[in-house]
């Protein structure tokens, strides 16, 4: 079985800009120096130039995909102060599962399910092209990812009505199609039949979450994806989108 992702230099460096974070306007907290620092400890990067290399390239990665920018204010607009975006508050609200932090992202979603090795791949492609600002791409991995996921589910699903006797599934339950969103559609009204039913029935907590997870999950990471690999627009893919795709996973 995998193990669930270590603390990568991007991990460490944001817990550091996160414990440093300023408690005022004009706190000069966020220095260069005092992270970076910080980081080489935590890492046993002093006195390897390798990993000091390293652990330069991904902070010039923080700065390059917009999560940091150089200045405290135009008083102090150089390096070594730095201040956290809009883009980077956002991610700092979760910064321990954010897309933004890729490995972190993984160990939360490997802390409550399991995917299987194709849907993790194309996921875990789509979270560094998000935390490397290519959106476009990571809608289209991320998409890839939740189609492997009900295409999974529908393996699941047909598994169990055919050990309890059914062949293979009831009549005019499309699951046997090879089109994702037939095969979600028929999913959705399979498990809409079990809602309002006394024996076998959902439950009103599990109905309530499939009622707005669900769509969430199928539509808007469908959307996403869709506009993102169709080349009819020149309208970008926006983070947020992208965002909100990612989060709707786990």
């Amino acid at each position: 079985m995998a193990q669930p992702p270590k603390p990568t230099i991007r991990d460490v460096l944001l817990a550091e800009i996160q414990a440093r974070q300023p408690r005022t306007q004009i706190d000069p907290t966020l220095q260069q120096a005092s992270v970076l620092d910080a980081a080489a400890g935590k890492l046993g990067a002093r006195h390897n130039q390798d990993l000091e290399q390293a652990l330069l390239t991904e902070w010039g990665e923080l700065f390059r995909t917009g999560l940091v920018a150089w200045g405290l204010n135009l008083s102090n607009p150089n390096p070594p102060f730095f201040h956290i975006t809009d883009r980077g508050r956002q991610a700092f609200e979760n910064w321990t599962r954010d897309p933004s932090n890729p490995a972190g992202y993984l160990r939360h979603l490997d802390s409550i399910t399991k995917l299987d090795t194709v849907a993790l791949s194309y996921l875990t492609e789509g979270l560094h092209c998000y935390a490397a600002g290519f959106f476009r791409a990571a809608a289209v991995m991320v998409g890839a990812a939740a189609e492997r996921i009900v295409l999974d589910l529908r393996e699941v699903t047909v598994d169990k009505l055919t050990s309890l006797g059914k062949v293979p599934v009831p009549q005019g339950l499309e699951l046997e199609q090879w089109k994702v969103k037939t095969v979600s559609d028929a999913l959705r009204k399979y498990f809409d039949s079990y809602k309002g039913k006394k024996e076998g029935q959902l439950g009103l907590e599990l109905s309530e979450a499939f009622e707005g997870y669900w769509p969430a999950f199928t539509l808007q990471i469908r959307t996403a994806r869709n506009d993102a690999g169709h080349p009819t627009s020149v309208e970008p893919v926006t983070p947020d989108t992208v965002h909100a795709s990612l989060f709707n996973i786990p």
